[in-house]
């Protein structure tokens, strides 16, 4: 199964104007037709209010009641593909099975479903086993939970308390994860993201994240969704030359470098580290400037003494840009101002991040169709919308900055600004010409200067943006002629 080479939208389902998967499909067939190939459903199993917005399933096999079920999934995937998540590492820890575990201890018929400390370190851990262990956030990875008969055990909690690690090698956790991916595949998902898989194989010795066996793991579970026609996306955040290697092993990842790298070209007029990126990056990627998660710094920062895409001091002027853009309102969901911590990300949204300039963020979308992968773009992002404070302020949960709730009414005087009318024709543009099809070329090597085209025998399209004047232009083929699609600049209006 391949993914169609066409913008993608990534949404929760009750945070878009919608409160069922019939509603969204309402609005995937009008206000917002033939903008997307396909769609990312974030999680909307049971419950999709827990706390880490689904993330947390207490039954990863049923739809959240309040949003419909499988046969409403089954007719959405009937006029456009679907993505989904699999949430292979972890459960919440108000699940049935967990908490069968916890009445009846070793005798649970789910007690090898769940990873406690000594399946890891039979003989204890060492003071450097424990500091080897990779940490997404700065909590300990193992919650102590108490049994009806009084006993006590340490859990893995890669995340948060409230999910609790699978152990997906034991047979039980290996049917777990096959039953959901049989329930995905009846209800006509035909593309799934590996949710924290990096995390899900843990080895005394090692960091727990990303080592020989967690590649072993993502291509054992790849083959059995290929079986089904699946494609599989997986999840990383981690240094650039490891994304290539992870790549290489796998059917799709993120280019979870490209949003810092198109802020540095934008901030700094200049295009250098972004071409640098282009000439190795993976092909077999999905791009994305943001997503229901922060911005990941890690993706382009150094790491271990190896140079990162960008210089530290560099990449540290561009987090403070960031905040600075947004007027500090980032600072308030960023690292220890907000709980659900994350070590590697800002919690702003894009277009905050560029200071609500409508030239910039046309011209950062404009990279991000034209640059190798299939795009993808956020619900908030579609919109380009601004930190949501009072969600913020509501849950203190940083990453709900980016995840604001839409109203109906709020969809419709979104897509009524000039600012989504030009993204809109970027995107049916990226859709529809046969050019992303063929070959991509950077045509100029000019800091200043991004100028990228693709061609496809007789087609072609191209990119061109001036850093130091802040104007952008895209022109295309028609029928052997050259047609102007759009010019945005300082002295025009988008």
């Amino acid at each position: 199964m391949e993914m169609k080479n066409q913008v993608q939208l990534i949404t929760y389902i009750d945070r878009l104007g919608c409160k069922t998967i019939k509603e969204l499909q309402s609005l995937l067939n009008d206000e917002l037709s033939g903008l997307f190939g396909a769609i990312h459903i974030l999680p909307f199993y049971y419950p999709i209010d827990g706390e880490d917005a689904g993330f947390d399933p207490i039954d990863h096999k049923l739809i959240d009641p309040r949003l419909g079920d499988w046969t409403d999934l089954r007719q959405l995937s009937d006029s456009v593909d679907i993505m989904a998540d699999i949430i292979v590492n972890h459960m919440s820890a108000q699940s049935s099975q967990f908490q069968n575990y916890l009445e009846l201890g070793s005798q649970s018929p789910f007690a090898a479903l769940f990873l406690d400390h000594d399946t890891v370190f039979p003989n204890g851990a060492s003071e450097a086993d424990l500091a080897a262990i990779y940490r997404p956030r700065p909590s300990s990875p193992f919650t102590n939970f108490s049994f009806d008969d009084g006993s006590e055990k340490l859990i893995w909690t890669t995340f948060t308390s409230n999910q609790v690690d699978i152990d997906v090698t034991s047979l039980q956790g290996i049917q777990y994860l096959d039953s959901v991916l049989d329930t995905f595949h009846q209800a006509g998902v035909s593309m799934i993201r590996l949710d924290a898989a990096g995390y899900a194989i843990k080895k005394q010795g090692t960091s727990c994240f990303m080592i020989e066996e967690t590649f072993e793991f993502i291509e054992e579970f790849s083959k059995k969704a290929r079986e089904k026609d699946i494609a599989v996306l997986v999840e990383i955040h981690s240094h650039y030359k490891t994304q290539i290697e992870i790549a290489k092993r796998v059917d799709y990842v993120y280019d979870f470098a490209l949003p810092v790298l198109v802020l540095d070209t934008l901030f700094n007029k200049n295009s250098t580290n972004l071409k640098r990126w282009l000439e190795i990056s993976p092909r077999n990627a999905v791009t994305v400037l943001d997503t229901h998660d922060g911005i990941g710094i890690v993706d382009v920062a150094p790491e271990n003494g190896q140079a990162g895409l960008i210089e530290e001091s560099v990449l540290n002027q561009i987090v403070e840009q960031m905040h600075s853009n947004c007027d500090q309102t980032s600072l308030k969901a960023t690292g220890e101002a907000a709980s659900n911590l994350d070590l590697y990300q800002v919690n702003c949204t894009y277009f905050d991040a560029l200071g609500r300039d409508d030239t910039a963020y046309l011209m950062a979308r404009a990279i991000q169709f034209f640059v190798p992968g299939i795009p993808q773009v956020y619900y908030v992002g579609l919109f380009s919308g601004g930190n949501d404070m009072a969600l913020l302020e509501k849950t203190n949960v940083g990453r709900d900055i980016n995840r604001h709730y839409y109203t109906k009414e709020e969809i419709k005087s979104e897509i009524e600004r000039p600012i989504f009318k030009a993204l809109k024709t970027i995107m049916l543009f990226r859709n529809t010409h046969t050019s992303f099809n063929g070959e991509f070329n950077i045509i100029s090597t000019e800091q200043d200067i991004v100028h990228f085209k693709w061609t496809n025998k007789h087609d072609w399209a191209e990119l061109n943006i001036n850093l130091l004047t802040m104007q952008m232009e895209i022109n295309y083929s028609d029928s052997d002629k050259a047609k102007s699609l759009l010019q945005v600049g300082k002295q025009t209006q988008c």
